[in-house]
């Protein structure tokens, strides 16, 4: 493309003092934004949790550096399609007119436009023009979700290539970065103290600091196991129970037997969300559902269920295409209970009033799962909590119980490293791999075959502690913590989930319950102590055994295995202390 056409990007602003600042920030956006201004830096990343407002921040200032003309325009670099549009929306709130529907073929916008807004995709397709773009005017680039820049080498070459002229780059992301060996363009890595190369960020605010501000919803998560029973490739019926301790192999097969939607763990899991979501409409009368599945054949399964459970047809989102995206805006304005989608709505998209969540995928990586969660927590008023609703597979719940962790890009080989190059070139093949959805079956899928499931509640998780004890599913007890309040302060959330437990394991039977055994019992205690010792030990960062040892030391009695039910629960009260600082 020529510069005559490069430049056809806006030659013109409006006039500098129109630009809208409207809005009072939130302390750590004015943090954030007071050591920007101060720094005047080339290369700013901010890592702020889901739901705090980065876009707020991003775009406050792009306005004050136009406003100073630092800059001329702004280029927006986003995830997804619907992404584009989204970013196009809030920027023209304040005053600043973007593209979403920018082609790299064409090669131009209107003049009424003051910037783009374009995936990471289309910039890998055609890096060599975005450079050109980059370079006929000073340009502030705004890398939303800057960690997909490392997702692959020619990602991060093209990012490189096409951003390295720019007057300044702002860096966000809400999520933690995972460990791998592709450094991120324009991030800057320090060694720590164990030799490692560590992300550096600018300026950090956390969710444990976001939730202490009321900037976040604290979140409530229903952990659900169940038996299982499935048929391998060579023929063999295995059975396992979803939440014991099994292998990896055996934990992967029984958590796939869980999502089959021809199970009966599904089903119960979406009755339990929708009676949740239920409640807290009674306090919140425009909650949303979201259920994130693997795949368009079980999603499509998932809204069936839905379906006959509300009598209202979920809105369902399978791919990112035009259409998806004025569905999910379509979703946002509503008042409809519940939506189904695959990936698209993991990142970054903005629905406020999504309250309660079903995490009904396979996918298993913190980065994933902190951005899954950050759809639920974006807060509106107080009291509002988030829940949502997990298999009990011990990678999941150690995400939910280190929710508040800061984690940082570690290079786990030097910056020289290469990543290996995407087997995707033309820009389609690029747009595909953003955002594209396993459908078809893999040789994992072809030695599979889930035969029946069930489901049962297993405990709550909150604020890194476990409440409950087991549950069947459709039970009294499980219907104590379905039906806490919509509307709670943390520590209401906390005292009202100590009382259920307190109810469940020691209250008088009700009418018409069966007895538990004491076997059953005695084993649910321990696996609720164990889970707080786990808690604990990662908090002190000491072994299981180590904690175990200290309980017996402070209450009496012998080891775990020989403990009675009344030692067992003296150690749960005990740690539990321990956990809030009391010693």
């Amino acid at each position: 493309m020529s510069t005559s056409a490069a430049s056809h990007l806006s030659p013109a602003f409006p006039e500098r003092a129109a630009w809208g600042t409207a809005g009072a920030l939130r302390a750590w956006q004015a943090a954030a934004l007071e050591r920007y201004l101060t720094e005047h830096p080339r290369d700013f990343l901010a890592v702020a949790t889901p739901g705090a407002g980065k876009t707020t921040f991003a775009l406050r200032v792009a306005t004050e550096l136009i406003g100073r003309r630092v800059v001329d325009r702004v280029t927006v670099v986003a995830p997804t399609e619907h992404l584009k549009t989204q970013w196009a929306d809030a920027a023209a709130r304040v005053g600043l007119h973007l593209d979403p529907k920018f082609s790299n073929s064409a090669g131009r916008t209107s003049e009424d436009y003051q910037g783009l807004a374009l995936t990471y995709a289309q910039v890998a397709a055609r890096p060599g023009l975005h450079r050109q773009l980059t370079t006929t005017r000073r340009t502030l680039v705004i890398l939303d979700e800057i960690h997909h820049g490392g997702d692959a080498k020619s990602w991060g070459d093209a990012i490189r290539e096409a951003y390295e002229p720019a007057t300044r780059r702002l860096a966000l992301t809400g999520t933690p970065f995972r460990s791998d060996t592709s450094p991120i363009p324009f991030v800057r890595y320090e060694y720590d103290t164990a030799g490692a190369l560590i992300s550096a960020s600018d300026y950090s605010y956390g969710y444990a600091e976001a939730l202490r501000d009321g900037v976040v919803r604290p979140v409530i998560f229903l952990a659900y196991g169940g038996n299982m029973r499935w048929r391998t490739r060579a023929g063999d019926e295995l059975e396992a129970r979803l939440g014991e301790p099994l292998t990896k192999d055996l934990t992967a097969h029984a958590w796939r037997t869980a999502l089959d939607p021809a199970g009966e763990w599904v089903p119960s899991v979406l009755a339990a969300a929708n009676t949740r979501l239920t409640e807290v409409r009674r306090h919140v009368e425009d909650a949303g559902g979201l259920v994130i599945a693997s795949n368009q054949t079980q999603a499509r399964a998932y809204a069936g269920i839905l379906a006959s459970l509300t009598g209202e047809r979920p809105t369902v989102v399978l791919s990112d295409d035009a259409g998806s995206s004025e569905r999910i805006e379509e979703f946002a304005q509503s008042t409809s209970r519940w939506m189904v989608a695959v990936r698209m709505v993991s990142e970054g998209v903005d629905v406020p009033r999504l309250c309660v969540g079903v995490y009904a995928t396979s996918t298993s990586t913190p980065l994933y799962f902190a951005q899954a969660v950050g759809r639920f927590v974006r807060a509106r008023r107080r009291g509002e909590t988030a829940s949502v609703f997990l298999p009990s597979v011990p990678v999941v719940l150690d995400h939910a119980a280190r929710l508040e962790e800061q984690r940082d890009h570690v290079l786990s080989k030097p910056l020289a490293a290469t990543a290996e190059e995407s087997p995707y070139g033309p820009e389609e093949g690029l747009l595909a791999e953003a955002n594209r959805e396993q459908d078809e079956p893999g040789e994992e899928e072809t030695t599979f075959e889930a035969l029946g499931s069930d489901a049962h509640f297993d405990h709550v998780l909150f604020d890194a502690q476990q409440f409950g004890l087991h549950a069947e599913s459709g039970s009294v007890e499980e219907q104590d913590y379905l039906g806490l309040p919509g509307l709670l302060e943390p520590d209401q959330v906390a005292t009202l989930l100590r009382e259920r437990q307190q109810q469940q394991s020691s209250g008088p039977k009700r009418v018409g319950e069966t007895p538990v055994s004491a076997h059953r019992a005695l084993a649910a205690q321990r696996k609720e102590l164990n889970g707080l010792v786990a808690a604990y030990a990662r908090k002190k960062t000491v072994p299981h055994a180590v904690v175990h040892t200290d309980l017996r030391r402070s209450c009496g009695g012998p080891t775990l295995e020989a403990a009675s039910s009344e030692q067992v629960a003296a150690r749960i009260d005990t740690i539990r202390r321990w956990l809030v600082g009391r010693r």
